[in-house]
């Protein structure tokens, strides 16, 4: 019993003891029919209900369905034994203070009219009831929950021992549910949803059940103890641990599954905000084998100027045609870096391109670039709308090179999940996960901001404030009036209204417009302050345009006082001098640079004890892993980051990040590279 609110709270068992108590006293055994038919009648309703809801939400599935079925069950072996008139008998074993023998206590209620011919029957019926009430028990529910985590452990075991699988280290496999690791639930789920690994909780059983007994059993009556403890072993076995094992799993799999999008969500952050390479010429390329490699030459602006189709790789192997045909496009349009996909023939395209570079007396690099989500982007709408006379492979070979030149511009085009720099992105709730790494993408490109002459819609829809709509209305307005002059004519734009240009201003930038201005973060309200502190410190618009205002931070002695004087909060003003001295500055900039190469390395190339730098292209759980130029890239375990005990990797390294790596092992079979940050181990 509790007082809560004022009120006094009985559980289901004192319930049952207080109410069969009332009953035998009055005899009143009619009314017991009518309350147990209603009981069933209630549980049958719940449960139709819950079909109904999940049958309207398109969720059923046959495992859940067959879920659901079991719980049905379950609910009408205690009705059905209430609806026997056994709940009286239940409350008499309940209550604990029967001195005659039950059975003859139970032959009372044998009434073959209602099925109960026995008064073994009668006691089965009376301890599904007292079952029923034990697993209802909230405090018993919480008290057991918390023990299967704090002591519990999760195993798993091989549907088939000698098969051959990714997941044979989860063959025979058992660890504490408090320590598993967020990368280890997912595994083990993804393993038991293909039907390779039969996965269990095991819960301190023995620790359960004499805890359930000591609540259940407050006398001691040889008449009802064994019943009880057999109840109580009943009621847990069949009603709780189940619940219990559901709720665990399902609770460690959202633990995982949100440690899984934060670490996502980093690692996009990272690739997306990796340093353009400006001001060159790229030749992006798509290898292939049979349908040739598609190459596309793209300037510095990201205009493509031309496209080919050359076939170096099997089974053409025109290889001297080939480089005959990149020397002359070299020529023409001064390449200075090729972009290459990582995809099929990589490696052999490769070959080729450090082969024509020993050929060509000019200085031309390349770089590997990850293809993931190139070809979800080749074959979208966007794509067609942007290049409609192009194909899939010139698309993408286009992609190649300008994610070299602006990796946010291009990569925002793709569905964030199609980059591929996670883990198990496709097991986990997908409406979470886009709505995270979506949130990811906007505060990056708010971050950078974006040039309102030159943004794709794609890009702009990103923007605070900007929807898809006005998105490609802006650039419609564009393509219509010509370059935008001011911020100020954003608000011509149809649907962009004063609340739209308030959150979006701020974040586009106008280079060479009529107010200098227009091309730093300083946002059109903050305009005349801004021009204030110009005329205060002595400079002017010019200067701002001629970035000029290197230092000005250092001419403000009080900011309290000078934020006064302008009508502005010390903070505004502090953002004010901070774009006034770098307008325009791009954050990639503080980003490391990524690895240009000019010769190749094999797999079979590597040595344990190599040294090498590399580009770390994703970070798990439980590592990372780098690319080291030979098409495979090297994990580094935790273990081998560093000397210090680290949580996860993202406290070491990051996507983007160049590292310097020691090769440790090298399986050609396998196809797998271990790698440590530890280079003086």
């Amino acid at each position: 019993m509790k007082i809560q609110n004022g009120k006094i709270k009985f559980s289901k068992l004192e319930k049952m003891v207080y109410f069969s108590t009332f009953v035998i006293a009055l005899l009143f055994f009619p009314l017991m029919s009518v309350f147990s038919k209603s009981m069933l009648s209630k549980a049958n309703y719940e449960v139709e209900f819950v079909k109904d809801e999940i049958s309207v939400q398109e969720k059923s599935n046959e495992s859940l369905q067959m879920k659901i079925n079991e719980l049905a069950s379950l609910e009408n072996l205690e009705s059905i034994a209430k609806e026997k008139g056994l709940e009286p008998l239940a409350g008499i074993i309940t209550l604990q203070m029967i001195k005659t023998p039950l059975d003859a206590e139970a032959a009372k209620y044998i009434d073959p009219e209602k099925g109960v011919n026995s008064a073994e029957e009668a006691i089965e019926g009376a301890k599904d009831i007292i079952a029923e009430a034990v697993s209802d028990e909230a405090d018993y529910r919480t008290r057991i929950r918390d023990l299967t985590f704090k002591k519990g452990r999760v195993t798993s075991t091989a549907k088939d021992p000698e098969a051959e699988s990714v997941y044979e280290m989860y063959y025979e496999f058992d660890e504490p549910v408090a320590k598993l690791a967020g990368h280890r639930i997912l595994a083990l789920n993804r393993g038991e949803n293909e039907k390779i690994l039969t996965v269990k909780v095991e819960a301190p059983e023995e620790e359960i059940l004499r805890y359930l007994e000591k609540q259940v059993i407050t006398r001691d009556n040889k008449e009802t103890t064994s019943v009880l403890k057999e109840t109580v072993a009943d009621a847990y076995e069949r009603l709780i641990a189940p619940a219990i094992e559901r709720e665990i799993r399902s609770s460690l799999t959202e633990m995982a599954e949100d440690g899984a999008i934060r670490v996502f969500g980093k690692n996009l952050e990272q690739l997306l905000m990796q340093p353009p390479i400006a001001g060159q010429v790229v030749l992006g390329w798509d290898p292939a084998f049979r349908t040739g490699c598609k190459l596309a030459v793209v300037d510095p602006t990201g205009k493509v100027l031309d496209t080919t189709v050359i076939y170096p790789t099997a089974p053409q192997n025109k290889v001297e045609e080939a480089k005959t045909v990149l020397k002359k496009l070299i020529a023409k349009y001064h390449i200075t870096l090729i972009s290459l996909g990582n995809g099929t023939a990589s490696r052999e395209s490769e070959q080729v391109i450090v082969d024509l570079l020993k050929e060509i007396p000019v200085k031309v690099q390349y770089i590997i670039v990850n293809e993931a989500g190139a070809s979800v982007y080749s074959a979208s709408k966007l794509a067609t709308e942007e290049f409609p006379n192009f194909d899939v492979g010139q698309r993408s070979a286009t992609s190649m090179a300008r994610r070299l030149q602006d990796p946010l511009a291009e990569l925002v085009k793709i569905d964030p999940k199609s980059i591929g720099v996670g883990q198990y992105q496709h097991d986990m709730n997908q409406k979470k996960l886009s709505e995270a790494l979506e949130g990811v993408v906007e505060d990056c490109v708010n971050r950078v901001g974006v040039d309102l002459n030159t943004a794709s819609a794609s890009l702009l829809e990103y923007i605070s404030g900007i929807s898809k709509a006005i998105a490609k209305n802006i650039v419609a307005y564009r393509e219509e009036n010509g370059r935008f002059t001011s911020r100020s004519q954003l608000l011509k734009v149809p649907k962009l209204g004063p609340k739209a240009y308030e959150q979006c201003a701020g974040f586009l930038r106008i280079n060479d417009g009529k107010n200098p201005l227009d091309a730093t973060g300083v946002h059109p309200e903050s305009y005349d302050a801004a021009k204030r502190l110009l005329e205060q410190t002595g400079h002017t618009l010019e200067d701002v345009k001629e970035r000029r205002l290197a230092g000005i931070a250092k001419k403000i002695t009080d900011y309290k006082k000078l934020a006064e004087t302008l009508g502005v909060g010390e903070l505004t003003l502090a953002d004010i001098v901070k774009e006034l001295e770098k307008p325009a500055r791009d954050p990639r900039e503080d980003m490391p640079k990524p690895i240009l190469r000019s010769d190749v390395l094999e797999m079979k190339d590597l040595t344990p004890g190599m040294v090498l730098k590399g580009t770390v292209r994703n970070v798990i759980d439980f590592g990372a892993f780098v690319d080291i130029g030979v098409h495979q890239d090297g994990l580094v375990h935790i273990s081998q980051m560093s000397d210090r005990y680290i949580k996860h990797p993202l406290e070491v390294v990051s996507v983007g990040d160049i590292v310097e790596v020691k090769v440790m092992s090298v399986d050609l079979k396998k196809q797998r590279i271990q790698l440590t940050m530890k280079l003086n181990g």
